[in-house]
């Protein structure tokens, strides 16, 4: 079986060292020898140290690459939309099998390279597009493929994890965490991707399309990121007994006419310790899936890396060389299910808001209208002093924890308590998760 190998990086150099080391191991798994065929770079003269590989094998000609006779998979570690989307396709549609790690592809477009797929007759896998080594995506495809999922919450990217969990350990603020997973090589030199929550968005829409039959997009993810985070939020959490985890997040759900939904989003959110996903620290990823008939199961390891990633690259290469020696393909995307993705105005959530208000009578009942006017019932009320915290002697603190509510609801309520007179400020407006 022959590869062509498109990128030659992180974990593109990865992927060839385990091709040398395990040649044999690979054979006989697969039944034939694994045999890189050709592996396009954008530069050729690059230092790629001691690589196993011949020099020979390097081109900057990806098409001309992938359209070769003598190639039967391509594997795809570019990352990016195009020109990948391109080659992905032309493989796709000339029956050639795909194994992809490239999230943002997946989650932009993954219906193309799905339909591409269905039309050359080849498999199209992805394993590694989703917390790196961790078995996560063919679960949800094929083992769990008997039983109807409810809901998806997992931590899938890992530097917002070691950013969120070293706020938790030292009480740093979000710069100077972002300093510490920088200087660790936790976080690119341009961190925006991973902060404000685009590359969990891209995660997060190709979990809800597995686990709920539906072709999810990148565009249908309600996304925030960690940015507006702070130590005062991290604190506050802890006084609650609860620390503050970037979740993805999908889940069914009803409309006003009963008619069946799902919700996706990612968003920074306050979950109590002894949530399982509550442990989850440092640049590790977890998955937290619930079924109907299995449960709750949770998928933990690390999500990300040179190594761990090739590691579930290769799982896919074995798996879709061992379907075209035997004349067969996997079973082809499942989005008979087609289900509305509902607005996140919609979804139902639950806020924790805290206040910093004048201290005088009058004051509780006023916040408490506010919420009631939006039809958001309270759960739970804490009042503190506040003394000093805006200059002023008299402030008090209230923090509050609603019920579950629509999430347009409890944004009209947070936006109309910022109005009021009594209202020093807002000092914290975080979701709430996983019960308290």
């Amino acid at each position: 079986m022959r590869l062509a190998l498109l990128g030659c990086g992180t974990v593109g150099s990865e992927v060839v060292r385990l091709l040398h080391e395990q040649s044999a191991d690979l054979a006989a798994r697969v039944g034939a020898p694994l045999e890189l065929a050709g592996i396009a770079v954008r530069r050729l003269g690059r230092d790629r140290g001691d690589l196993p590989v011949d020099p020979a094998l390097f081109t900057t000609d990806a098409l001309g690459l992938i359209k070769r006779d003598d190639v039967d998979v391509v594997v795809e570690v570019v990352g990016g939309i195009e020109p990948a989307r391109g080659w992905l396709v032309e493989a796709l549609r000339a029956g050639k099998s795909v194994v992809t790690a490239n999230k943002a592809l997946l989650a932009e477009d993954g219906g193309a390279l799905h339909d591409a797929a269905a039309e050359g007759g080849g498999d199209l896998y992805y394993e590694a597009a989703v917390a790196g080594a961790i078995p996560l995506l063919r679960p949800l495809r094929e083992s769990l493929h008997g039983d109807r999922i409810n809901r998806v919450t997992g931590i899938v990217n890992g530097t917002t994890n070691f950013i969120l969990s070293a706020m938790d350990a030292t009480g740093a603020g979000f710069a100077e965490a972002l300093d510490e997973a920088t200087e660790l090589g936790y976080a690119e030199a341009d961190p925006t991707a991973d902060v404000e929550g685009f590359d969990a968005a891209a995660k997060a829409a190709i979990l809800a399309s597995l686990a709920f039959h539906t072709r999810v997009g990148a565009a249908d993810v309600h996304r925030e990121g960690i940015t507006e985070v702070t130590a005062a939020d991290v604190a506050s959490a802890k006084a609650m007994g609860c620390t503050i985890k970037l979740l993805c997040i999908a889940a069914r759900g009803v409309d006003a006419a009963g008619g069946e939904t799902v919700n996706v989003r990612v968003h920074p959110a306050m979950i109590p310790l002894t949530h399982p996903l509550a442990s989850v620290g440092d640049a590790f990823n977890a998955v937290f899936v619930e079924a109907e008939a299995a449960g709750q199961l949770m998928f933990y390891g690390r999500g990300a890396g040179g190594a761990p990633t090739a590691s579930a690259v290769l799982g896919d290469v074995v798996a879709v060389a061992r379907n075209r020696l035997a004349g067969v393909r996997a079973a082809s995307e499942s989005a008979y299910a087609d289900l509305p993705v509902r607005p996140m105005g919609e979804a139902l959530t639950r806020y924790h808001v805290s206040l910093d208000v004048a201290d005088r009578p009058g004051v509780l009942a006023a916040v408490a209208g506010v919420f009631a006017r939006h039809d958001v019932s309270i759960a739970t009320v804490r009042q503190g002093s506040a003394a000093g915290t805006t200059g002023r002697a008299a402030d008090a603190e209230l923090v509050i924890v609603t019920h579950v509510a629509p999430d347009a609801a409890l944004a009209a309520t947070v936006g109309e308590l910022r109005g009021l007179d009594i209202v020093r400020s807002v000092t914290s407006v975080l979701r709430v998760e996983g019960g308290l």
